[in-house]
């Protein structure tokens, strides 16, 4: 997805940070229901958050979240909702993340709690996060992605959990004026400004002719990777994570590996020089003025928008909010959509509402069915054309 934003500022993270695991539990958990759509049923499951989440906080934001699993043998992804006015506050920002695993669900068990207390950490209990020094807040959350990875990657070879998991993480930081997000993945976060959609993540994948992916295939080119049929060394198809060590540490034991399983050749494998990683933790960063206009910030994995589009979503959540004014009831339904079309990915999502709109004045809006028809067969079109560009440069 494209950036629109005039508002959006963007920052692109790049450090090294060294680091020790030392594993504690501060965040709040409620249950909440996790939906299996393989068996049909809803099992309980515990995520992050302080209170309710249709309830208003300290600030005037009320949040929704929701989990549900697709066609996927296990339910990968979670979220963290820590509420301005805890315990653990950021200096009267909300935290809210969407984890979004692959190859198990170990990466995300970790960061769910360890990601937060590295932000923590890092922006000095949010006070850098008040202090709209962009460059201090680049560093910061540069050094809590990176040192959370490190961590990750060696809790994961020293407990022997599933070494080869990995997870994308989005992050949001807000308050009343400001939301800053820290990104890696392919998940996306999209702000409804008066009903109108402003996307404000890009997917890091390795496929696709937008400026965003060819700049992703490069670097994992110039890094020794190669890529085909949109996945790096024909493995992965999200570009930045965390974990993933057989793309960053372990990359020439992968490369052994995939001669004993046969993938490939002694002689291909003997040209092979890395020269850097080649999946990435480095997360986009930026930030978003919220005017009187700003309704609702949307927040979901790619189980979400590989079948529901920006502008169909946030249509769909404002005509939730205008029946019922529930932004929890809002998040289900939303998801539910997506499982009625057969996503085959699990879905997680969180809304904020900002709560400036009185939702019962707000007309409901019409869907135009052939718009967007034409462009789900316009983006079916570019991801495929994506993936042979992809391919013609890794030959």
């Amino acid at each position: 997805m494209a950036l629109s934003s005039l508002n959006l500022h963007k920052f692109i993270l790049n450090t090294t940070t060294n680091c020790n695991y030392h594993q504690h539990h501060h965040l709040s958990y409620y249950k909440t229901k996790t939906k299996n759509r393989l068996g049909g049923r809803c099992c309980s499951s515990a995520i992050a958050i302080n209170s309710p989440s249709s309830l208003t906080g300290v600030s005037s934001i009320r949040w929704g979240s929701t989990k549900l699993q697709g066609a996927r043998e296990e339910m990968e992804d979670d979220v963290v909702i820590v509420k301005a006015g805890s315990d653990h506050d950021l200096d009267a920002f909300s935290f809210a993340a969407v984890f979004d695993g692959h190859a198990g669900y170990s990466s995300v068990k970790f960061l769910r709690d360890e990601l937060y207390r590295e932000c923590v950490t890092a922006l000095q209990g949010g006070i850098l996060l008040t202090g709209k020094n962009f460059n201090v807040i680049k560093k910061a959350l540069q050094d809590a992605f990176q040192t959370a990875d490190e961590k990750l990657i060696n809790w994961l070879e020293t407990s022997g959990e599933e070494t080869e998991s990995g997870s994308t993480a989005t992050a949001l930081f807000i308050n009343n004026d400001l939301l800053f997000i820290s990104h890696v993945g392919d998940s996306c976060a999209v702000l409804s400004r008066s009903g109108k959609p402003e996307v404000l993540t890009g997917s890091h994948r390795p496929y696709g002719s937008n400026k965003a992916s060819l700049n992703e295939i490069r670097r994992i080119r110039e890094a020794g990777g190669w890529i085909v049929n949109g996945r790096i060394c024909g493995d992965i198809s999200v570009s930045r994570a965390f974990g993933d060590m057989r793309f960053k540490t372990k990359k020439y034991e992968m490369l052994e590996k995939g001669v004993q399983e046969g993938r490939w050749s002694p002689k291909f494998v003997s040209r092979i020089q890395f020269s850097g990683d080649l999946v990435t933790v480095c997360p986009d960063v930026f930030q978003v003025d919220l005017g009187v206009d700003t309704e609702f910030v949307l927040l979901a994995s790619d189980g979400l928008w590989d079948y529901i589009n920006s502008s169909e979503a946030v249509a769909f959540v404002r005509n939730q909010l205008r029946k019922h004014g529930d932004v929890q009831m809002a998040c289900e339904a939303l998801g539910q959509v997506a499982l009625d079309r057969r996503s085959q990915d699990n879905i997680t999502i969180v809304i904020a509402d900002f709560g400036r709109t009185d939702w019962q004045s707000v007309p409901i809006q019409q869907q135009n069915i052939i718009l967007e028809l034409g462009q789900a067969f316009a983006t079916l079109g570019f991801v495929s054309f994506g993936i042979w560009m992809s391919s013609m440069l890794g030959s």
